[in-house]
């Protein structure tokens, strides 16, 4: 689509890598590390990169509309609003728009995908900002995971409950709120009711109920079959989707958090109020 977009960064052992879309490490080389013993740490985009990057875009003759990931789970909404009024006093004839996504993962590629077919459609800038601030609420994530290890080594988990989630193969379903943080919702026995319980959640929330007529996204950690088995069940069910499941692969930077066994849906719907 011709967009651009910063990367975030992390550590995978001893190594700092930019989390390109898998281009220097491939999702599965990142998997198989972490679960051979080797730590992946994952940091923001800072100020000055955020100013560095921004500036060459008006440099180049553009004013700027960027989308950051959710503030619910990163700071880099705060450090690229920094950014933009730092260089408001240098370029005061400049548009930067800066908007807080509430949203990650390939939710925030689904608002983003949004945004582009409305540009195209004729929105300028100042339409296209308003409406994702509008609408961006609207955009529903639901994933679960198979694999609790990373979630218990991030903290998200006590070890307590961990191991006591995997001994009795208890998927957790979480979703992202109203603000952008991850909320765990319930506790299901198995991948297999998982599944369906979030295509469950998916005929409740989305627009239209079973007549959804937009895209439908899911975005996987190394378990593409899981993935492929919601995305099956999403075609069967809803009959009027704007083409088929489109399933990718979750990032390095959201990856390192979650490790492999997590598979994540996106889709539009009712507003999200809590």
């Amino acid at each position: 689509m011709g967009i651009s977009y910063i990367p975030f960064h992390y550590t995978l052992g001893d190594n700092e890598y930019a989390d390109d879309c898998g281009k220097t490490i491939k999702p599965k080389e990142l998997y198989e590390r972490m679960l051979s013993g080797e730590d992946s740490k994952t940091s923001q985009v800072t100020v000055a990169e955020y100013i560095s990057y921004f500036e060459r875009i008006i440099k180049s003759g553009h004013d700027v509309l960027h989308v950051c990931l959710s503030s619910g789970i990163s700071g880099s909404y705060n450090s690229a609003c920094v950014a933009r009024d730092e260089l408001k006093y240098e370029y005061p004839d400049s548009k930067i728009y800066v908007i807080d996504s509430l949203a990650a993962s390939s939710g925030y590629g689904l608002l983003v995908d949004k945004m582009y077919e409305l540009k195209s459609g004729g929105m300028d800038i100042d339409e296209l900002y308003n409406w994702t601030e509008e609408n961006k609420t609207r955009l529903h994530h639901w994933f679960f995971t198979s694999d609790l290890t990373f979630f218990i080594k991030g903290g998200r988990v006590t070890k307590t409950a961990g191991f006591v989630g995997n001994l009795l193969n208890i998927c957790p379903m979480l979703n992202v709120d109203f603000e952008g943080h991850l909320i765990p919702r319930e506790k299901i026995r198995g991948k297999h009711k998982a599944i369906k319980r979030a295509v469950e959640l998916m005929e409740q929330h989305a627009e239209g109920g079973l007549d959804y007529a937009d895209k439908v996204y899911i975005s996987n950690s190394e378990c593409f079959d899981d993935a492929r088995k919601e995305a099956d069940l999403i075609e069967e069910k809803f009959k009027k989707l704007k083409g088929k499941v489109e399933i990718y692969d979750i990032g390095a930077v959201i990856g390192s958090h979650t490790g492999p066994g997590t598979v994540a849906l996106f889709f539009w719907g009712d507003k999200r109020v809590d």
